[in-house]
């Protein structure tokens, strides 16, 4: 009998209705400007209510639309936000829900992982966690058919993210999401500053200059920069905005990045 890991943040932070969360999705995605840019092999994106951070991760799922029919498999890496544990939590469900359908596992990439030092099946980490759930129904807009491997990245090394990445890599098949937001509660100008100073670092694929103050997926995201450093990739920021340039106040922000790696 197929699990399903029920959305947990729907009506919060999407829209629950479909038509409507399609809409809001394809509002986005519609108004990010048509610029030539070679599909990216991974994304870094925010993880905020679609109100805060939707238009800045539109700004990169857009960029996958020449990937749209080549990509068959995400793997998608995110902080934990509401349990504390060591390692990197795989998920035994066999289908993830959103309000635009079920997206399948890839159940053979899981077994994968889990062999592999620090990474352990806990579904409590997965059950309440936004950070990957609210890439999914972006990822449902941009992609065809495609199988998911989610991992909530808890106390772990950024060398543990990457040995995990290098084993899941694959080819133009295979998309890697790094799901994060940036910094937060500053004020609107301490903000900017911060956040153009953490961009630089992730362009210049440095992980030693971002820190947990830096970005709330600093682990995941740092795996990753290890990993495209080693395979030469070239890091590019595509849209760097806060929650006061979209839809809060500027007394306390916070900031949302989009980055892909070519």
């Amino acid at each position: 009998m197929s699990t399903i890991r029920p959305t947990a943040v729907a009506g919060m932070f999407y829209p629950a209705d479909p038509d409507e969360l399609q809409q809001m999705v394809s509002g986005f995605l519609h108004e990010v400007a048509a610029e030539p840019s070679p599909p990216p092999k991974a994304i870094v994106v925010p993880h905020a209510g679609y109100i805060y951070s939707g238009p800045v991760a539109a700004s990169a799922y857009a960029r996958l639309a020449p990937r749209r029919d080549t990509i068959r498999r995400v793997v998608l890496l995110g902080p934990s936000h509401r349990v504390g544990f060591a390692g990197i939590a795989s998920s035994s469900a066999d289908y993830f829900h959103t309000p635009l359908g079920d997206v399948p596992l890839d159940r053979e990439l899981q077994e994968q992982v889990t062999r592999l030092s620090g990474v352990h099946r806990l579904d409590q980490a997965h059950q309440m966690e936004h950070s990957l759930e609210v890439q999914l129904p972006f990822l449902q807009q941009v992609l065809d058919a495609f199988t998911l491997l989610p991992l909530v990245v808890g106390d772990a090394r950024p060398e543990e993210v990457a040995t995990v990445l290098r084993a899941v890599w694959g080819g133009e098949e295979t998309l890697i999401v790094v799901s994060s937001d940036l910094s937060h509660y500053h004020d609107y100008t301490t903000a900017q500053r911060l956040d153009r100073a953490t961009s630089h670092a992730i362009e210049q694929l440095d992980p030693q200059a971002i820190d947990s103050g830096d970005a709330c997926g600093r682990t995941p995201l740092n795996g990753l920069l290890l990993v495209a450093k080693e395979k030469q990739l070239h890091a590019e920021t595509i849209d760097l905005r806060n929650s006061g340039d979209t839809a809060g106040p500027r007394d306390q922000v916070v900031g949302y990045g989009a980055y892909l790696f070519h």
